[in-house]
């Protein structure tokens, strides 16, 4: 397939698949200097790097997880990245929790409602900061995200 072709049925521009290929993701057959062609397997290789890209990896550790005979998963750095994304999810649950009682709560002015308190504290100390949090998601694995 041609580079036009393999952009159209992939739904990425042109000059995402040279991108990815210049950094190895991915690679045309033929000669160089010649209009891209790239093999039909090709089709499979964006679609797990889009994959990769929704669960949150870098162009790079998908680099590191491809061969030139496909996919050689790196079990611990997936590992690593799925306890990244529950650590995510139960922050914001925390905060939906937290969110919703504030919506709710009795207390005759946010000030006055603990929990709302309790929130604010965390957002202050940067615990509600999704990257700062997920940063040290690796170092942590398994670990429970404190709770607002």
């Amino acid at each position: 397939m041609d580079i036009a072709e393999v952009a159209r049925r992939a739904g990425v521009p042109a000059s995402t698949l040279r991108y990815y290929e210049k950094k190895g993701l991915i690679a045309s057959v033929g000669p160089a200097g010649v209009r891209r062609r790239f093999a039909p397997g090709v089709l499979d290789q964006l679609a797990l790097i889009a994959l990769g890209q929704a669960a949150g990896l870098s162009l790079d550790e998908i680099l590191s997880m491809l061969s030139p005979q496909g996919a050689s998963i790196d079990r611990r750095l997936l590992a690593a990245k799925a306890d990244e994304i529950d650590a995510t999810i139960g922050q914001l649950r925390a905060m939906s929790r937290g969110l919703r009682h504030a919506a709710a709560c009795p207390a005759p002015s946010h000030a006055e409602c603990p929990t709302f308190r309790r929130l604010l504290r965390a957002a202050a100390s940067g615990a509600l900061d999704r990257r700062r949090h997920a940063a040290a998601a690796p170092q942590r694995a398994g670990a429970r995200p404190a709770r607002p």
